[in-house]
Order: structure tokens, then C-alpha cells, then sequence
């Protein structure tokens, strides 16, 4: 189809039988369109070929439509978390029904700072998410200065007006240790991500309260960088204490763990019971199947970028609710064995 002849606003507003400003809030994402008139204006666009002039768009209303994500985070462990391919996907399926785009920039983290900037100053974003949250987070007080609408990923431990997606670790390791706890176990270690991640401090803190309501230690416990690498040094450690069950806060970590126990000859989960946590693909297909925490990133990024767009298109946001985190129960764990 040569230029003259692509489709047009006013074709898609025709051909879904409403109006072009109908067309125009359903596309850009605005409230008021009924969910029902939204997807036939988006089915019709899609049955047309019709495409979006961004650079129309933007200069007609002073807006980028697009947002922005900045992880400070080493490019081979985004590659290996299945985290963040599932957030990221989540993300641009609301993004891509509202034809938007994200820009990603993966920097160092003495950068972090310097990559929100300049996505502030070129007007390359209209807003952002903010995933990894840091305990005392500096970044809230920086996206203020820079007037950079954003969404958390959690709620931060310091005062905030960016609205939030409410996702709690805490319940989701809670119930990991009491499952293990109820299976008889009193020696249960810890393989933490690192302390200055908000999630990793909560995740550590969970497992410390549930163990300390038990009666039990809190002795056993080693911070790692959520890496399998990581994993596999935190658990050799660990194993010197002889504990009979370990609690990983990521599954990448977890499943290196296993490893590190069958290379030592240590039988999973007769002599050691392991938990992760995100419940990744992988996790049912390792042996023993990992018991771990089913988490849903990609439901994150979805409700997180509706979220985003609504802030963005000056409508009033509130927190959103997330789903409560579940424990999936697998092979990974069992009564501990019978000390002579």
C-alpha cells in the first residue's frame, strides 16, 4: 500500500461504526470508551493495516507516546531471570493495544540516575515504571524533580505520590517456611537477594518472622545477588551449617542450589528440602520439580502499564491491587530425614 492510500483515522472510525474522537480515545488509551467499543476500534485498525503517525501524534499534543524503563541490573542476568522478559512482555501487550512504545535502557548503576535524566530532558518518555525498588529509594524524590509521571512496582518505604502496584513478597515466603515448618524441619536457611533491594530486604524479613513466631534460628542466612552463580556460592556456604531445608528468594537461584546439592551428593528432598520463589517456566521441569512461589510478572506489567497510560493521560490514579502470591508445592520438599 503505497502512502496515498493508507488507511485513516476516519476509515477505522467508519468501519467500527463510531466516531473519530471515539477512535482517538480508544486509541491513545483515554477513559470513557466502553471495553467492548475499545476492542472493535482495535480490531478494525488491526483488519485495516492501520498504523499510528507517532510523529503526527506527538507534535500535535506535545507527547512522546512512549514510557520508559530503566534497569540497572548486569544485561547477562536479564537475560537469565525470566523475570523480566515476562514483565517486559506484559508491558508491551497494553502498550502495543494502545499504540505506544517503550523505551528500555539497561545501565550500570552509578548511571541510573544520568539514564532518567536524559529520558527527562530529550522528552523521549511521557512517564515511567519503576521496578527494583531500593529500601530509602532516592529515585521517588528524583522522578519528582523531573516531573516524570511513574509507577512503582510495590510500595516504596518512603513517601511517595506515584501510585503503586501492590505486590507483597511477604506472604509468599510466610507460607513457604510454614510448609516446612509443618513438615517437621527446624533447621530452614535462607539464600537472600542483595539487602539494599526493597525485595530482598522483605523477603529476608519474612523468613526471619516466620522462623521467630516458631521458636526457631535465624542463624542461617546468606545474601547473594539473585544470579544462579550467586546461588550456587550462597548454598556451599550454607551447607557447612548442615540445615535441612533452605528458602532461595528467586528460583534461578533455587535451581542452582540443586545442582550444588546433587554435585555433593546430597539426595533433594530427602536430605534437604529446597524452596524458590516466581515459579519461572523452568521450575516444573528440573528434578526434583521445585517447590516455589508462583508470582505473575506478566500480569504485573499489563496492569502496570494500564496504570501508567491512565496517569499519564491525566486521570486519577489509585494503587492497584495485585494478586496475593501462592505457594506451589512440588518435589522439592518432604519431611525431614530422621537424625541417628
Amino acid at each position: 500500500m503505497t502512502r496515498a492510500e493508507r488507511p485513516t483515522i476516519r476509515d477505522v472510525a467508519r468501519a467500527a461504526g463510531v466516531s473519530k474522537g471515539t477512535v482517538s480515545f480508544a486509541l491513545n488509551g483515554r477513559a470513557g470508551v466502553a471495553e467492548e467499543t475499545r476492542r472493535r476500534i482495535l480490531d478494525a485498525a488491526s483488519a485495516l493495516g492501520w498504523t499510528p503517525s507517532h510523529r503526527a501524534r506527538a507534535l500535535s499534543v506535545s507527547r512522546a507516546f512512549a514510557v520508559g524503563l530503566v534497569l540497572a541490573r548486569p544485561p547477562e542476568l536479564l537475560g537469565a531471570d525470566p523475570f523480566f522478559p515476562a514483565f517486559i512482555a506484559g508491558v508491551e501487550r497494553t502498550l502495543s493495544d494502545r499504540g505506544q512504545a517503550l523505551v528500555l535502557q539497561v545501565v550500570p548503576e552509578a548511571e541510573e540516575e544520568a539514564g532518567y535524566r536524559r529520558l527527562a530532558a530529550d522528552g523521549r518518555v511521557d512517564g515511567v515504571f519503576l521496578l527494583d525498588l531500593r529500601v530509602a529509594d532516592t529515585r521517588i524524590a528524583l522522578l519528582r524533580e523531573l516531573g516524570l509521571p511513574a509507577v512503582t512496582i510495590a510500595r516504596p518505604d518512603v513517601p511517595s505520590d506515584c501510585p503503586a502496584l501492590l505486590v507483597d513478597d511477604r506472604p509468599g515466603i510466610t507460607a513457604a517456611v510454614r510448609h516446612l515448618i509443618e513438615l517437621g524441619h527446624r533447621r530452614i536457611a535462607h539464600v537472600a537477594g542483595p539487602a539494599h533491594f526493597l525485595h530482598g530486604a522483605l523477603r529476608r524479613q519474612a523468613w526471619e518472622q516466620a522462623l521467630t513466631e516458631a521458636g526457631l534460628p535465624t542463624t542461617d542466612v546468606v545474601a547473594a545477588d539473585f544470579s544462579a552463580a550467586g546461588g550456587a556460592q550462597a548454598t556451599r556456604e550454607l551447607l557447612k551449617a548442615r540445615p535441612t531445608a533452605i528458602v532461595y528468594a528467586n528460583d534461578l537461584m533455587a535451581i542452582a542450589g540443586l545442582a550444588v546439592a546433587q554435585e555433593l551428593g546430597i539426595a533433594v528432598p530427602a536430605q534437604l528440602s529446597v524452596i524458590g520463589f516466581d515459579n519461572t517456566e523452568l521450575a516444573g521441569y528440573v528434578s526434583p520439580p521445585l517447590t516455589t512461589v508462583r508470582t505473575d510478572p506478566y500480569h504485573w506489567g499489563r496492569t502496570s502499564a494500564e496504570a501508567l497510560l491512565a496517569l499519564i493521560a491525566g486521570e486519577p490514579v489509585d494503587d492497584v491491587p495485585a494478586p496475593p502470591a501462592q505457594l506451589v508445592v512440588r518435589a522439592s520438599t518432604a519431611p525431614p530425614m530422621e537424625t541417628p
